[in-house]
Protein backbone atom coordinates (compact mmCIF):
# COMPACT_ATOMS: atom_id res chain seq x y z
CA UNK A 1 0.00 0.00 0.00
CA UNK A 2 2.97 2.61 1.00
CA UNK A 3 4.67 1.72 -2.65
CA UNK A 4 1.31 2.10 -4.34
CA UNK A 5 0.64 5.92 -2.43
CA UNK A 6 4.74 6.37 -3.31
CA UNK A 7 3.69 5.62 -7.18
CA UNK A 8 0.93 7.88 -6.74
CA UNK A 9 2.19 11.00 -5.56
CA UNK A 10 5.52 10.64 -8.17
CA UNK A 11 2.39 10.30 -11.05
CA UNK A 12 1.22 13.61 -9.97
CA UNK A 13 4.23 15.59 -9.51
CA UNK A 14 5.30 14.58 -12.99
CA UNK A 15 1.40 15.25 -14.03
CA UNK A 16 1.50 18.35 -12.67
CA UNK A 17 5.51 19.37 -14.03
CA UNK A 18 3.81 18.51 -17.96
CA UNK A 19 0.74 20.35 -17.40
CA UNK A 20 2.72 23.17 -16.64
CA UNK A 21 4.89 22.53 -19.34
CA UNK A 22 1.76 22.57 -21.66
CA UNK A 23 0.07 25.56 -19.68
CA UNK A 24 3.51 28.05 -19.88
CA UNK A 25 5.41 26.74 -23.22
CA UNK A 26 2.93 25.29 -25.37
CA UNK A 27 -0.07 27.62 -25.44
CA UNK A 28 2.40 30.23 -26.43
CA UNK A 29 3.52 28.07 -29.82
CA UNK A 30 0.92 28.44 -32.78
CA UNK A 31 -2.04 26.06 -32.77
CA UNK A 32 -2.08 23.40 -35.17
CA UNK A 33 0.68 21.40 -35.55
CA UNK A 34 3.37 22.92 -34.49
CA UNK A 35 1.38 22.93 -31.03
CA UNK A 36 0.55 19.14 -31.45
CA UNK A 37 4.13 18.69 -31.75
CA UNK A 38 5.04 20.03 -28.79
CA UNK A 39 2.19 18.47 -26.49
CA UNK A 40 2.99 15.15 -28.05
CA UNK A 41 5.49 14.08 -25.15
CA UNK A 42 2.99 15.27 -22.53
CA UNK A 43 -0.04 12.74 -24.62
CA UNK A 44 2.66 10.38 -24.45
CA UNK A 45 3.65 10.89 -20.56
CA UNK A 46 0.14 10.51 -19.78
CA UNK A 47 -0.63 7.74 -21.30
CA UNK A 48 2.01 5.56 -19.63
CA UNK A 49 2.59 6.99 -15.94
CA UNK A 50 -1.20 5.71 -15.19
CA UNK A 51 0.23 2.32 -15.55
CA UNK A 52 2.77 2.40 -12.61
CA UNK A 53 -0.85 2.48 -10.35
CA UNK A 54 -1.49 -1.07 -10.14
CA UNK A 55 -4.44 -1.44 -7.81
CA UNK A 56 -7.63 -1.69 -9.73
CA UNK A 57 -9.41 1.09 -8.22
CA UNK A 58 -6.96 3.95 -8.53
CA UNK A 59 -5.09 2.87 -11.30
CA UNK A 60 -8.25 2.21 -13.55
CA UNK A 61 -9.48 5.65 -13.21
CA UNK A 62 -5.98 7.43 -13.65
CA UNK A 63 -6.04 5.61 -17.02
CA UNK A 64 -9.66 7.27 -16.91
CA UNK A 65 -8.66 11.25 -15.76
CA UNK A 66 -5.34 10.82 -17.57
CA UNK A 67 -4.62 8.74 -20.54
CA UNK A 68 -7.98 9.42 -21.52
CA UNK A 69 -9.82 12.60 -20.50
CA UNK A 70 -6.91 14.71 -19.98
CA UNK A 71 -5.20 13.30 -23.63
CA UNK A 72 -8.19 14.04 -25.29
CA UNK A 73 -8.35 17.76 -23.93
CA UNK A 74 -4.78 18.29 -24.66
CA UNK A 75 -5.52 17.30 -28.22
CA UNK A 76 -7.97 19.75 -28.45
CA UNK A 77 -5.99 22.06 -26.67
CA UNK A 78 -3.36 21.98 -29.68
CA UNK A 79 -6.08 23.02 -32.12
CA UNK A 80 -6.98 25.75 -29.91
CA UNK A 81 -10.53 24.09 -28.83
CA UNK A 82 -12.13 22.40 -25.71
CA UNK A 83 -12.39 23.29 -22.00
CA UNK A 84 -8.14 24.23 -22.18
CA UNK A 85 -8.62 27.29 -24.86
CA UNK A 86 -8.32 30.37 -23.92
CA UNK A 87 -6.09 29.31 -21.45
CA UNK A 88 -7.02 30.52 -17.76
CA UNK A 89 -4.64 33.02 -16.67
CA UNK A 90 -5.05 30.67 -13.63
CA UNK A 91 -2.35 27.67 -13.51
CA UNK A 92 -4.94 26.25 -11.20
CA UNK A 93 -7.92 26.44 -13.41
CA UNK A 94 -5.49 24.88 -16.36
CA UNK A 95 -5.17 22.00 -13.75
CA UNK A 96 -8.76 21.59 -13.18
CA UNK A 97 -10.14 22.06 -16.47
CA UNK A 98 -7.76 19.02 -17.73
CA UNK A 99 -7.86 16.71 -14.89
CA UNK A 100 -11.34 17.26 -13.47
CA UNK A 101 -14.40 15.95 -15.36
CA UNK A 102 -17.17 18.56 -15.27
CA UNK A 103 -18.08 20.92 -17.09
CA UNK A 104 -20.39 24.82 -16.08
CA UNK A 105 -23.85 25.50 -16.74
CA UNK A 106 -24.08 28.00 -18.61
CA UNK A 107 -26.82 29.85 -16.71
CA UNK A 108 -24.48 29.78 -13.98
CA UNK A 109 -22.26 32.61 -12.36
CA UNK A 110 -19.47 32.98 -14.74
CA UNK A 111 -15.72 32.41 -13.96
CA UNK A 112 -13.81 35.65 -15.24
CA UNK A 113 -10.73 35.33 -17.02
CA UNK A 114 -8.48 35.85 -14.86
CA UNK A 115 -10.31 35.12 -12.01
CA UNK A 116 -8.80 33.41 -8.97
CA UNK A 117 -10.08 30.55 -7.91
CA UNK A 118 -11.08 30.36 -3.78
CA UNK A 119 -12.22 33.71 -3.80
CA UNK A 120 -16.03 34.49 -3.36
CA UNK A 121 -18.13 34.86 0.22
CA UNK A 122 -21.14 32.65 -1.01
CA UNK A 123 -21.79 29.81 1.07
CA UNK A 124 -20.28 26.46 -0.59
CA UNK A 125 -22.66 23.58 -1.15
CA UNK A 126 -20.58 20.13 -1.05
CA UNK A 127 -23.29 18.50 -3.83
CA UNK A 128 -20.43 16.42 -4.82
CA UNK A 129 -19.57 14.97 -2.00
CA UNK A 130 -22.53 14.49 -0.63
CA UNK A 131 -22.90 12.32 -3.63
CA UNK A 132 -19.37 10.26 -3.19
CA UNK A 133 -20.42 9.52 0.13
CA UNK A 134 -23.56 8.18 -1.34
CA UNK A 135 -22.09 6.14 -3.78
CA UNK A 136 -19.49 4.69 -1.75
CA UNK A 137 -21.84 3.90 1.10
CA UNK A 138 -23.81 1.89 -1.82
CA UNK A 139 -20.99 0.54 -2.78
CA UNK A 140 -19.45 -0.91 0.64
CA UNK A 141 -22.79 -2.96 0.99
CA UNK A 142 -21.75 -4.27 -2.67
CA UNK A 143 -18.50 -5.22 -1.46
CA UNK A 144 -20.05 -6.73 2.04
CA UNK A 145 -22.45 -8.38 -0.17
CA UNK A 146 -19.52 -10.73 -2.01
CA UNK A 147 -18.71 -12.38 0.72
CA UNK A 148 -21.96 -14.33 0.29
CA UNK A 149 -21.16 -14.85 -3.72
CA UNK A 150 -21.35 -18.32 -3.45
CA UNK A 151 -24.98 -18.47 -2.86
CA UNK A 152 -25.81 -16.26 -5.52
CA UNK A 153 -26.60 -17.77 -8.77
CA UNK A 154 -24.19 -16.36 -11.64
CA UNK A 155 -26.81 -14.33 -13.40
CA UNK A 156 -27.88 -12.51 -9.95
CA UNK A 157 -23.87 -11.54 -9.72
CA UNK A 158 -23.99 -10.39 -12.59
CA UNK A 159 -26.72 -7.67 -12.14
CA UNK A 160 -24.81 -6.95 -9.35
CA UNK A 161 -21.52 -6.46 -11.10
CA UNK A 162 -23.37 -3.85 -13.54
CA UNK A 163 -24.83 -1.87 -10.58
CA UNK A 164 -20.76 -1.83 -9.37
CA UNK A 165 -19.52 -0.90 -12.70
CA UNK A 166 -22.48 2.07 -12.51
CA UNK A 167 -21.90 2.83 -9.16
CA UNK A 168 -18.02 2.72 -9.50
CA UNK A 169 -18.23 5.30 -12.43
CA UNK A 170 -20.50 7.67 -10.75
CA UNK A 171 -18.33 7.69 -7.66
CA UNK A 172 -15.33 7.96 -9.79
CA UNK A 173 -16.93 11.50 -11.51
CA UNK A 174 -17.84 12.57 -8.22
CA UNK A 175 -14.77 12.44 -6.72
CA UNK A 176 -12.76 13.95 -9.42
CA UNK A 177 -15.40 17.05 -9.81
CA UNK A 178 -15.13 17.80 -6.20
CA UNK A 179 -11.63 20.06 -6.49
CA UNK A 180 -13.76 22.11 -9.53
CA UNK A 181 -16.72 22.60 -7.00
CA UNK A 182 -14.84 23.55 -4.18
CA UNK A 183 -12.29 25.70 -5.79
CA UNK A 184 -14.95 27.46 -8.11
CA UNK A 185 -17.69 29.02 -5.39
CA UNK A 186 -20.69 29.70 -6.75
CA UNK A 187 -21.02 27.86 -10.04
CA UNK A 188 -23.12 25.48 -10.88
CA UNK A 189 -22.04 22.24 -12.41
CA UNK A 190 -23.45 19.98 -15.20
CA UNK A 191 -24.80 16.55 -13.86
CA UNK A 192 -22.29 13.65 -15.36
CA UNK A 193 -25.64 11.27 -16.12
CA UNK A 194 -28.77 12.17 -17.17
CA UNK A 195 -30.92 9.28 -15.81
CA UNK A 196 -29.58 6.44 -18.31
CA UNK A 197 -32.31 4.19 -17.23
CA UNK A 198 -34.91 6.42 -18.96
CA UNK A 199 -33.24 5.86 -22.65
CA UNK A 200 -35.80 5.87 -25.33
CA UNK A 201 -33.23 4.26 -27.93
CA UNK A 202 -29.43 3.77 -28.07
CA UNK A 203 -28.71 6.76 -29.83
CA UNK A 204 -30.53 8.59 -26.77
CA UNK A 205 -28.80 6.43 -24.28
CA UNK A 206 -25.00 7.10 -25.21
CA UNK A 207 -25.26 10.51 -26.53
CA UNK A 208 -27.81 12.15 -24.20
CA UNK A 209 -27.77 10.18 -20.57
CA UNK A 210 -24.66 7.95 -19.68
CA UNK A 211 -21.68 9.70 -18.99
CA UNK A 212 -21.29 13.25 -20.00
CA UNK A 213 -18.50 13.92 -19.92
CA UNK A 214 -16.99 11.49 -21.55
CA UNK A 215 -19.56 12.04 -24.61
CA UNK A 216 -18.77 15.48 -24.53
CA UNK A 217 -15.09 15.10 -25.30
CA UNK A 218 -15.58 12.23 -27.93
CA UNK A 219 -17.85 14.65 -29.63
CA UNK A 220 -15.51 17.12 -30.22
CA UNK A 221 -12.40 15.12 -30.65
CA UNK A 222 -13.84 12.30 -33.17
CA UNK A 223 -17.46 13.07 -33.99
CA UNK A 224 -17.54 16.35 -35.27
CA UNK A 225 -14.54 16.64 -37.04
CA UNK A 226 -15.13 13.28 -39.02
CA UNK A 227 -18.91 14.38 -39.50
CA UNK A 228 -17.29 17.54 -41.12
CA UNK A 229 -14.86 15.82 -43.24
CA UNK A 230 -17.61 12.98 -43.90
CA UNK A 231 -20.44 15.72 -44.96
CA UNK A 232 -18.42 16.67 -48.13
CA UNK A 233 -17.76 13.53 -49.36
CA UNK A 234 -21.35 11.82 -48.65
CA UNK A 235 -23.67 14.67 -48.05
CA UNK A 236 -25.32 15.92 -44.74
CA UNK A 237 -27.89 13.89 -44.55
CA UNK A 238 -26.06 10.42 -43.71
CA UNK A 239 -22.31 12.33 -42.80
CA UNK A 240 -23.53 11.09 -38.96
CA UNK A 241 -22.88 7.53 -39.70
CA UNK A 242 -19.13 7.17 -40.42
CA UNK A 243 -18.82 10.04 -37.54
CA UNK A 244 -20.61 8.01 -34.83
CA UNK A 245 -19.19 4.64 -36.03
CA UNK A 246 -15.72 6.18 -35.59
CA UNK A 247 -16.38 7.58 -32.46
CA UNK A 248 -17.71 3.96 -30.79
CA UNK A 249 -14.80 2.81 -32.40
CA UNK A 250 -12.61 5.14 -30.84
CA UNK A 251 -14.05 4.73 -27.36
CA UNK A 252 -13.59 1.33 -27.62
CA UNK A 253 -9.97 1.45 -28.15
CA UNK A 254 -9.87 3.82 -24.68
CA UNK A 255 -11.81 0.91 -22.84
CA UNK A 256 -9.28 -1.94 -24.14
CA UNK A 257 -5.89 0.61 -22.34
CA UNK A 258 -8.21 0.80 -19.40
CA UNK A 259 -8.95 -3.24 -19.14
CA UNK A 260 -5.52 -3.84 -20.35
CA UNK A 261 -4.33 -1.92 -17.38
CA UNK A 262 -6.63 -3.74 -14.97
CA UNK A 263 -5.89 -7.43 -16.70
CA UNK A 264 -2.39 -6.62 -17.37
CA UNK A 265 -2.49 -9.64 -20.31
CA UNK A 266 -2.56 -9.42 -24.29
CA UNK A 267 -5.77 -7.76 -25.35
CA UNK A 268 -8.29 -9.56 -27.09
CA UNK A 269 -9.85 -6.99 -28.17
CA UNK A 270 -13.86 -8.56 -26.37
CA UNK A 271 -14.55 -4.57 -25.13
CA UNK A 272 -13.80 -3.12 -28.97
CA UNK A 273 -15.94 -5.56 -30.18
CA UNK A 274 -18.79 -4.59 -27.62
CA UNK A 275 -18.48 -0.88 -29.12
CA UNK A 276 -17.81 -1.25 -32.53
CA UNK A 277 -21.37 -3.19 -32.37
CA UNK A 278 -22.89 -0.23 -30.33
CA UNK A 279 -21.62 1.40 -32.99
CA UNK A 280 -23.14 -0.78 -35.95
CA UNK A 281 -26.60 -0.63 -34.08
CA UNK A 282 -26.62 2.74 -33.52
CA UNK A 283 -26.25 3.38 -37.04
CA UNK A 284 -28.62 1.19 -38.42
CA UNK A 285 -30.52 2.92 -35.54
CA UNK A 286 -30.32 6.66 -37.67
CA UNK A 287 -30.97 4.87 -40.42
CA UNK A 288 -34.31 3.17 -39.65
CA UNK A 289 -35.13 6.43 -38.32
CA UNK A 290 -34.38 8.51 -41.23
CA UNK A 291 -35.72 6.75 -43.58
CA UNK A 292 -39.17 5.50 -41.73
CA UNK A 293 -40.20 7.71 -38.33
CA UNK A 294 -39.30 11.06 -40.31
CA UNK A 295 -41.26 9.70 -43.36
CA UNK A 296 -43.92 8.76 -40.64
CA UNK A 297 -44.36 5.36 -42.39
CA UNK A 298 -43.66 3.76 -38.64
CA UNK A 299 -42.68 4.57 -35.48
CA UNK A 300 -41.52 2.28 -31.94
CA UNK A 301 -43.40 3.48 -29.03
CA UNK A 302 -40.72 4.59 -26.45
CA UNK A 303 -41.92 2.02 -23.91
CA UNK A 304 -41.11 -0.48 -26.27
CA UNK A 305 -37.65 1.13 -27.52
CA UNK A 306 -36.11 1.93 -24.48
CA UNK A 307 -36.53 -1.43 -22.46
CA UNK A 308 -35.22 -2.58 -25.34
CA UNK A 309 -31.97 -0.56 -26.20
CA UNK A 310 -31.15 -1.44 -22.36
CA UNK A 311 -31.33 -4.84 -22.87
CA UNK A 312 -29.53 -4.73 -25.86
CA UNK A 313 -26.47 -3.16 -23.91
CA UNK A 314 -27.24 -5.17 -20.49
CA UNK A 315 -26.75 -8.18 -22.63
CA UNK A 316 -24.20 -7.34 -24.87
CA UNK A 317 -22.32 -6.04 -21.96
CA UNK A 318 -22.64 -9.22 -20.48
CA UNK A 319 -21.50 -11.53 -23.14
CA UNK A 320 -17.99 -9.10 -24.50
CA UNK A 321 -17.52 -7.11 -21.26
CA UNK A 322 -18.18 -8.29 -17.96
CA UNK A 323 -17.24 -12.52 -19.07
CA UNK A 324 -13.51 -10.78 -20.28
CA UNK A 325 -13.47 -9.71 -16.59
CA UNK A 326 -14.81 -12.63 -15.07
CA UNK A 327 -12.43 -14.81 -16.65
CA UNK A 328 -9.18 -13.23 -15.50
CA UNK A 329 -10.84 -13.15 -11.98
CA UNK A 330 -11.25 -9.08 -11.78
CA UNK A 331 -13.60 -9.37 -9.23
CA UNK A 332 -11.84 -11.22 -7.14
CA UNK A 333 -9.26 -8.66 -7.46
CA UNK A 334 -11.23 -6.14 -6.42
CA UNK A 335 -12.62 -7.78 -3.45
CA UNK A 336 -9.46 -8.29 -2.28
CA UNK A 337 -8.74 -5.04 -2.86
CA UNK A 338 -11.03 -3.63 -1.33
CA UNK A 339 -10.45 -5.36 1.49
CA UNK A 340 -6.62 -4.88 2.01
CA UNK A 341 -7.89 -1.05 2.07
CA UNK A 342 -10.03 -1.50 4.77
CA UNK A 343 -7.87 -3.78 6.76
CA UNK A 344 -4.74 -0.82 5.82
CA UNK A 345 -7.50 1.97 7.24
CA UNK A 346 -8.04 -0.36 10.21
CA UNK A 347 -4.49 -0.44 11.22
CA UNK A 348 -3.83 3.21 11.00
CA UNK A 349 -6.50 4.13 13.61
Amino acid sequence: MESELNNLIKLWVLTTFSLSYSYHISAKISKGFPRLVSIFPVIFLLSILPFNIHGFHLGAAHVFVLSWMANFKLLLFAFDRGPLSPPPENFILFILAACSPFKIKENSVKVLKGETPFQGNEPRVPSLILEAVNKASLLTLLFYSYNFKQYFHKHVLLILYFFHTFLSIQFLLAVAAIPAQICLPGVELEPQFNAPVRATSLQDFWGRRWNLRVSEALRLTIYSPIKTISSRVIGSRWASLPAVFATFVSSGFMHELIYYHIIRKKPTWEITWFFVLQGVLVDIEIFLKKKLVATEKFRLHEAISGPLALANIALTAGWLSYTQLLRNGVDEKVIKEFNAIVEFFKRST
